[in-house]
């Protein structure tokens, strides 16, 4: 009887509640796209060294804090449809496949155990809402890019709640407007644009499909960019919070799932942009926040997970080129990503213009802060130099290739330099197969204190 006195004493004085009390009533699942270690390391740097925070990130505070191994069925490097199945379903499939085994059979989310089990659900995510992560929550595919197979599967899911910037299987093949949107209001979903139009709703019970009024291609928008309107990950968060707890007052529901994915993180580390990420991860701690504070109201009965399906680009502070002086106050002075930075190449210094050094010049002091706060050497200005007129001149350099976006080779030298000033390294565009982070706070978070394969984190909720 002492030791099991003293075994709840401490796991109280952890701020963890044993899982054999009660059972998990609510229930939320983050997962940040692409977000290692490294990821976390450096948000958590900024917060500390530039914005003196007193207080670590979130996810840092809770009680819990292990590691999952991501490794697919047929590749040391998991791809995220891969991830998604192997935490949804708690089986490991090959890259590409969409809650299915190797061999095509269907695999089941937990998503599915929920409903069955009498719970709401709920998905939403800062890119598109059929996209590899959200959908292995809901849908099955051989391969992650049948849109036309894994979004028309959201209208018969059963799932309460679809938050997203848009979803892909809202076009068709040749690139026109699909019936997607007219099937889910078949199945009964209100199709609401707009977060502010989500809070003006006149109810929120039933099913919801809450859109971008002004997406960004297939996300929200980077945070960094500052672009005016665009729907948070703190904001998805709130809504699907909302309609999950107004149908459980409406029809007595046990509880509630919700799975909420910052793909963001993954989309900003693909194209390197460590001020990106940077800002994305805080972003990203925002939605949390929102399921913190619904915990701080119901201790006894909520778990959050906080997880990644993977990491993207092997991001780490450090690199040989700068004698490990980081400096990662140079995000605040960052206001666009890579991403539009190359759109602004592209829609700027196009083939049939005479491309001028020097209004590229005032852009990248007033976008970047180059020869202010960025102080560039002689030999990176030369540099950049060169590669200007290689890229938009002569037209002789050869392009970058990433998942999402195509770099001309100024973008990317723009960028690295960036990097190196900021003290940002990464060792991949893609995919890499380090372990990454999971945190948990909440009734049964002292089961995910072990390190342990990505399938397991499905098993360690069921088990509540």
């Amino acid at each position: 009887m002492k030791k099991s006195l003293a075994t709840l004493f401490l796991l109280a004085a952890a701020g963890m509640t044993t899982a054999s009390a009660f059972d998990a009533k609510y229930v939320f699942l983050f997962i940040g796209d692409g977000m290692g270690m490294g990821h976390v390391n450096a948000a958590e740097t900024y917060l500390r060294d530039v914005q003196k925070s007193d207080s670590s990130l979130l996810m840092l505070r809770f009680p819990v804090a292990s590691q999952a191994r991501t490794y697919s069925a047929n590749r040391p490097i998991t791809d995220s449809a891969a991830a998604g199945t192997a935490i949804s379903t708690g089986s490991k499939t090959n890259n590409s496949m969409i809650a299915m085994d190797p061999e095509g059979n269907s695999l089941y989310s937990i998503s599915r155990d929920f409903l069955k089990a009498g719970y709401e659900v709920g998905i939403a995510t800062t890119v598109a809402g059929d996209d590899a992560t959200p959908a292995a929550f809901y849908a099955h595919a051989k391969d992650r890019g049948e849109k036309a197979t894994i979004g028309p599967q959201a209208a018969t899911s059963g799932i309460a709640f679809f938050g997203a910037p848009a979803f892909r299987a809202m076009k068709g093949e040749n690139g026109q407007k699909s019936i997607f949107l007219e099937e889910m209001q078949k199945n009964g979903y209100e199709v609401i644009r707009g977060y502010e139009r989500f809070e003006t709703y006149p109810s929120h019970r039933g099913r919801m499909l809450l859109l971008a009024e002004h997406p960004q291609g297939d996300q929200v928008g980077y945070t960094i960019d500052s672009i005016p309107g665009a729907m948070t990950a703190a904001q998805l968060t709130r809504a699907c919070l909302a309609t999950l707890e107004d149908n459980m007052a409406a029809n007595g529901a046990n509880g509630f799932f919700m799975m909420m994915e910052g793909g963001n993180i993954d989309w900003a580390a693909h194209a390197n942009d460590g001020g990106a990420v940077i800002k994305e991860v805080i972003n990203f701690q925002e939605a949390i926040d929102v399921a913190y504070r619904f915990y701080l109201q119901h201790p006894e009965e909520t778990l959050i997970v906080v997880t990644a399906d993977h990491d993207t680009g092997g991001m780490a502070l450090g690199r040989n080129d700068n004698k490990g002086d980081i400096r990662l106050d140079l995000a605040d002075f960052q206001k666009i990503s890579k991403d539009r930075f190359s759109d602004y190449c592209k829609a700027t210094f196009k083939p049939d213009t005479k491309p001028e050094w020097s209004q590229m010049e005032t852009f990248l002091k007033e976008n970047l802060g180059f020869w202010g706060m960025v102080k560039l050497t002689d030999e990176e200005t030369s540099l950049l130099r060169k590669s200007f007129e290689k890229t938009f001149v002569s037209r002789d350099a050869k392009d970058e290739k990433t998942w999402y976006q195509d770099f001309n080779r100024f973008t990317v030298d723009v960028y690295d330099i960036l990097n190196r000033h900021m003290g940002i390294g990464w060792t991949t565009s893609s995919h890499t197969g380090n372990f990454v982070p999971v945190y948990a706070v909440g009734i049964g978070s002292e089961r995910f204190t072990d390190s342990m394969n990505n399938t397991d984190i499905v098993s360690k909720i069921k088990g509540l």
